[in-house]
């Protein structure tokens, strides 16, 4: 992979995690490479699912794989917020 594919998979981590994030009320328990992980993962997973749903290109901005990420994120988000919250409890 290139450095430019690098910092491009960081960049739209980040970006997607953060709004992920966001999307999810209250505190969430996890850091901030968690959540660029988190928003790396959903972009790929969210990219594919709209592959293949057939909503990956569109004209203009491509809306619903937007929307597919972030709630990827969101999901991820709140599943590693309880899986941190449950280990500190025990």
């Amino acid at each position: 992979m290139e450095i430019s594919g690098l910092v491009s998979a960081l960049v739209i981590g980040i970006v997607i995690g953060v709004l992920g994030r966001l999307a999810v009320p209250g505190r969430q328990h996890i850091g901030v490479l968690w959540t660029i992980l988190v928003g790396i993962v959903a972009a790929l997973l969210g990219s594919a699912l709209a592959a293949a749903l057939g909503v990956r290109d569109t004209n203009g901005v491509d809306w619903v794989e937007w929307l597919i990420q972030i709630a990827l994120a969101a999901l991820g988000v709140v599943a590693l917020s309880r899986t941190k919250v449950a280990r500190v409890r025990h």
